[in-house]
């Protein structure tokens, strides 16, 4: 008989809460590495969304047409798959709103392996409106909310045309995750839940019903927390290090500006946001990494998809409840310059 995945996981998860007592303290390394080992045995039988089973196919689709330029989308889906609801994975690249690009190797890649398991992945473009530009303490505040808006609404834009296109793409839009890098992670948090950047102008991009199903954000942050609600919370994922000298882990100002400065902007971080989840009772799954700078923007791409993959099917697909709290240490010092956190003592 095969053992089955779920009942070990499940397993796992009940195990660790009850050896942190309130369920937010350290899990050891080896337990995630005897957890990661798990998921990954070939004594399992090969299961779509966990599993690479599929070759993929790669189209390029325009979703949005600006006066400055054309904002495109890569289309990674299943080959030769049957299936025509299929849930998406969009994801939104990093580069400080400035740079970055939607098919650079590392996402290309990413954006394959999601695929080969059964999704449809997404990977986009969208404006870069401090090109040329600083987005440091020298960026009036204004201007840094008015990016974080403009991505959004991009991203909103890009949600818009998938919906217009699901036949084609054979895509269930009730299941719609959203998942993005350093700027990116900022962009999508504010995509699920900022409500303005559905709309452009008087044109409501997004009908008020419609939600994402979850959210992954490796090193992203929101400027408000009054958003999250019982009722907009969605199934999350958070990537980051205690140590981020750009986006806070916790509660504190982007770029860590001091007041005074013309870009000092309070942001909430992966631990200020999952805080408020924990709060309203609402599932969320925190990888905390102590001592992490901003790196781990991009690692968990290459590094976790393990956990993301996990993420996917269990929190957004099967929505399972949970309230996870993984915690890395590499063994680095303390970062005397940010606060510190006592599971990471």
């Amino acid at each position: 008989m095969q053992p089955n995945y779920s009942d070990c996981f499940s397993a796992s998860i009940f195990l660790y809460t009850k050896l942190s007592g309130s369920g937010y303290r350290l899990l050891k390394t080896v337990l995630i590495s005897f957890l990661l080992l798990l998921f990954s045995s070939e004594s399992f039988a090969q299961q779509r969304y966990l599993d690479s089973l599929f070759s993929v196919d790669v189209a390029t689709y325009t979703y949005a047409e600006k006066p400055d330029e054309n904002l495109a989308l890569d289309v990674y889906t299943p080959q030769n798959d049957q299936d025509s609801q299929r849930p998406l994975l969009l994801y939104v690249h990093g580069g400080g709103f400035s740079g970055g690009q939607r098919d650079s190797e590392v996402n290309r890649q990413f954006c394959h392996q999601v695929a080969q398991r059964g999704y449809v992945a997404v990977s986009m473009s969208y404006t870069l409106t401090m090109k040329g530009q600083s987005f440091s303490c020298d960026q009036p505040t204004p201007n840094k909310i008015e990016t974080f808006r403009q991505a959004a609404n991009d991203i909103a834009r890009a949600t818009q045309f998938l919906i217009s296109q699901r036949s084609e793409l054979g895509i269930d839009t009730t299941r719609i995750v959203l998942a993005g890098s350093s700027a990116g992670a900022e962009a999508i948090l504010h995509a699920a839940y900022w409500p303005e950047t559905r709309l452009a102008g008087d044109t409501r991009l997004l009908s008020e019903d419609f939600r994402y199903a979850g959210l992954i954000s490796m090193a992203g942050a929101l400027v408000s927390l009054d958003w999250i609600t019982e009722e907009t919370a969605i199934p999350s994922q958070f990537f980051h290090g205690t140590c981020d000298n750009l986006v806070p882990y916790g509660e504190a100002p982007h770029h860590y500006c001091t007041v005074g400065e013309p870009g000092y902007m309070p942001l909430f971080g992966a631990e200020a946001i999952t805080a408020k989840l924990r709060e309203l009772g609402k599932s969320y799954y925190l990888h905390t990494v102590c001592g992490g700078r901003h790196e781990w923007a991009g690692r968990p791409k290459a590094n976790n998809l393990a956990e993301i993959t996990d993420f996917l099917y269990r929190d957004v697909l099967q929505q399972k409840f949970r309230q996870l709290h993984i915690v890395q240490s590499f063994g680095q010092e303390p970062c005397s310059e940010y606060p510190e956190f006592n599971y990471c003592e």
